[in-house]
């Protein structure tokens, strides 16, 4: 996968981009990532990205051309038709799916605003997805564009050490991710549940699910209402109500 940031501060993505799962993608050559400063583009010498709004109000709005000329350029320098990303409150909310989605893409191109907005045509003639990661607004767009960059990249084939991590996940069953513990099984009296250290690894699979049915239907109950139950499954999940 190919992955390019478009950012007036490039900068702001050093420290992710090298380390942890990410810095691994790159070694294993499962992403390439480009950080690209659209400032470069821009047709005047004092390399302005933005301008005031037509019509009057609060706030700068970035200019179309340099961003159509970065996204262009970096179009024409690949063989695959990336999906093109504005992160943006008004997008679609991000979640799971969306990333398991994504993750199959050869090439993701992230813009990256500030100020109060985009020129509108950017919007309507460049971009294939709108995307939000929750109803707040940040300064900019590099923040939203890494962690959504850092969720599809971990979910990319050979990223993980271990192949069933992604699919382990919290959301990627639909469900909220079991409790996890390590030893030592005693810690201050604190211990683990006799089930894990027993060995016993049909007993184990029994309490990962109806610890997992446990937590989603206290902690995202939301989440139960479109996720296809068992007749078991539902049958713990009355017992829960009745607690």
């Amino acid at each position: 996968m190919r992955i390019d940031f478009l950012s007036i501060f490039p900068e702001m993505f050093e420290g992710v981009l090298h380390h942890s799962i990410m810095k691994k993608a790159q070694e294993k050559s499962a992403v390439e990532f480009n950080v690209i400063n659209f400032r470069d583009y821009a047709d005047n010498k004092h390399q302005t990205v933005d301008d005031y709004p037509y019509g009057g109000g609060a706030g700068m709005v970035l200019k179309p051309q340099p961003i159509f000329d970065a996204v262009e350029a970096v179009r024409n320098s690949s063989p695959a038709n990336p999906r093109v990303i504005l992160v943006c409150p008004q997008g679609e909310r991000f979640n799971q799916m969306k990333a398991e989605e994504l993750a199959k893409a050869d090439h993701l191109v992230f813009i990256c605003g500030h100020y109060e907005g985009y020129d509108e045509r950017i919007r309507e003639h460049l971009v294939t997805d709108e995307i939000s990661i929750g109803d707040f607004v940040l300064t900019g767009g590099e923040l939203p564009s890494m962690t959504i960059a850092d969720s599809v990249v971990r979910l990319l084939p050979g990223v993980l050490g271990n192949e069933d991590s992604p699919v382990l996940d919290s959301f990627s069953s639909g469900l909220l991710e079991h409790p996890h513990y390590t030893r030592p099984a005693d810690f201050r009296g604190m211990k683990v549940p006799d089930t894990l250290v027993s060995g016993n690894h049909k007993l184990i699979d029994e309490w990962r699910e109806e610890e997992s049915l446990r937590r989603t239907f206290e902690r995202r109950p939301d989440l139960l209402e479109n996720y296809s139950l068992t007749d078991k499954q539902k049958k713990y999940i009355e017992n829960l109500k009745k607690l």
